[in-house]
């Protein structure tokens, strides 16, 4: 099984459980050392997402709003989302390792990791989304991750910037502020199931940011690139970022990776 053209075949799959076989039988087999890394092998350029092959994808500001998560509708539009965010995750694993050759054996390691993973946090959402009566695909979704993975394809360093440690470290400030909100409501075993959800994904997130970290750290280096052009490299593409003046998990951050320093540029009013 060759290492780039599988990782192509999947990427381009649209329907989550096919991805998902597809994506196992193919980390079997490596896992097992019975794929082969072709040399010479020439990346594709994605203008188009895969799910957009069954999601209607409109302006951010347009996908269903978070409300009455009491009700059933309610929840169905929050896993929706979540779900989304956790699809697009695993292409972006996928495209870390797809786009990105001549790496360590570990980095590829790594987002191969980061994808079992991704798959699993889907599966999660999406049991919780059928059980509701709904699916991956029933509301409108954005684009926003797949952009930055799109605009960073030709430097690592940029997407180690833009898609793990910061999209996903976001992810890291988010999910605390939805899971206390969850609290705060009456409880029934529906927001049981999300609220354990999303402990597991906020847990093994920290450790894909980290990832994410240990790569930036690495190409900065072999690229020439002081680490600290990381806040350059975010304004550029996501202007007017940081710093941010509450809602930043500060202990999660840490244990991915960021620095005292840089805690302090994203996190107004910060002391180590």
């Amino acid at each position: 099984m060759n290492f780039y053209t599988s990782l192509e075949e999947i990427l381009t799959t649209a329907q989550p459980a096919q991805k998902a076989a597809r994506f196992r039988t193919f980390y079997e087999a490596y896992l097992a050392g019975d794929v082969v890394f072709e040399t010479n092998f020439s990346a594709k350029s994605f203008t188009e997402p895969s799910y957009s092959a069954f999601c209607t994808v409109v302006h951010p500001l347009k996908v269903p709003k978070r409300r009455k998560l009491t009700t059933d509708n309610g929840k169905i539009i929050l896993l929706h989302a979540i779900a989304h965010i956790e699809y697009t995750a695993i292409d972006l694993a996928l495209d870390h390792a797809y786009r990105f050759q001549g790496l360590p054996k570990a980095y590829y390691d790594d987002w191969l990791e980061v994808a079992d993973d991704e798959i699993r946090h889907f599966e999660m959402l999406h049991t919780m989304l059928e059980q509701l009566g709904a699916k991956y695909g029933d509301l409108e979704v954005h684009n926003s991750l797949f952009e930055a993975s799109y605009k960073t394809e030709g430097s690592l360093v940029d997407r180690m910037a833009m898609v793990p440690r910061y999209l996903e470290a976001n992810g890291l400030d988010a999910t605390p502020a939805v899971l206390e909100r969850l609290e705060n409501l009456p409880s029934d075993p529906m927001l049981e199931q999300i609220k354990s959800a999303l402990a597991i994904i906020l847990e093994e997130e920290v450790d894909h940011v980290l990832k994410g970290d240990r790569w930036f750290q690495y190409s900065c280096e072999k690229e020439g690139v002081p680490p600290e052009d990381f806040f350059k490299i975010i304004e550029h593409y996501s202007p007017g970022a940081f710093p941010k003046r509450n809602g930043v998990n500060i202990q999660a951050r840490q244990e991915a990776g960021f620095s005292c320093s840089e805690m302090k540029q994203i996190l107004e009013g910060y002391e180590c």
